[in-house]
């Protein structure tokens, strides 16, 4: 595998701060109460948005949301979608019966929003999207507000009973589709503490080279940003996981807006959550 680049996350922290108080400057992710259940559990899994994997209750109702789906192991893709969005408020509790490791994804019609340029460039800047940044200067658009539609796609691993390293299902490593997705290739559920996780970027489907990818650590020893990578020409970035924990893996990808919108931009975001359990002492 390629080496991946490293961006190191110091170097990032005067941009975002400088974006503390903008909506964009936010993840989502969905946040089960537990990452490690017994089995026949029922689930609630939270949709957050915030910042430094601290999130309040996102306020979207279900008609936004376009894709809603649970992959248990050894089992077909369940559509959530029709149920979860029979009402208003989005129904995101399910139970879980089946040992291993299952995985729910979720993604959400596009939102637009306007931001001044200073704003705007910031915003490009803290989230490395230098190939935006270099298309305003070359079009002369500095100066002019970004107006953007973004669009918000999220997974989440849970662990029912006891993890297992001959988990043949592999439910937690396939792609479901999200216009960008973040996809792993071992099981964080049975990795060591100080072990490796790759992490492969897909957009539409197909690897993305050169895209930011973010991984935040909770409880955090210092701050919950742990580092910053680039995904190598395969689409892959590696990270070490230094802890037992709950992670996030974050992206943000960005390109014109297809003609017709009203925005100029169309970003997507996406995360995926998991949880490292502590090392047995033998």
């Amino acid at each position: 595998m390629s080496k991946p680049y490293t961006i190191y996350p110091l170097l990032l922290f005067a941009a975002i701060s400088l974006l503390a108080g903008t909506a964009l400057a936010r993840e989502f992710w969905l946040e089960p109460a537990r990452f490690f259940v017994p089995p026949g559990t029922a689930v609630h899994l939270r949709r957050l948005v915030g910042q430094n994997f601290r999130g309040e209750t996102w306020a979207g109702k279900s008609s936004r949301v376009t894709h809603l789906v649970h992959l248990a192991p050894g089992a077909a893709p369940a559509n959530l979608l029709p149920l979860a969005t029979a009402t208003d408020t989005l129904a995101t509790t399910l139970t879980l019966r089946q040992p291993g490791t299952h995985l729910v994804a979720l993604a959400t019609t596009e939102a637009f929003t306007t931001l001044p340029a200073p704003d705007f460039t910031a915003y490009l800047q803290a989230e490395q999207l230098d190939y935006v940044l270099a298309l305003r200067q070359q079009r002369g658009q500095q100066t002019q507000p970004g107006r953007e539609a973004y669009r918000r796609c999220a997974k989440t691993l849970i662990q029912v009973g006891t993890p297992t390293p001959t988990d043949t299902a592999r439910a937690w490593s396939r792609a479901v589709g999200l216009p960008l997705e973040l996809v792993p290739e071992q099981n964080p559920a049975t990795l060591p503490v100080g072990g490796s996780l790759t992490v492969r970027v897909l957009s539409n489907g197909r690897p993305v080279a050169g895209q930011p990818v973010r991984l935040w650590q909770r409880p955090a020893t210092a701050r919950a940003l742990v580092s910053t990578l680039r995904s190598n020409q395969n689409g892959r970035v590696l990270f070490r996981i230094s802890g037992p924990g709950e992670y996030l893996v974050s992206s943000v990808r960005m390109v014109a807006a297809p003609a017709g919108q009203a925005a100029d931009w169309l970003s997507t975001w996406t995360t995926l959550t998991f949880s490292v359990a502590p090392q047995k002492r033998l």
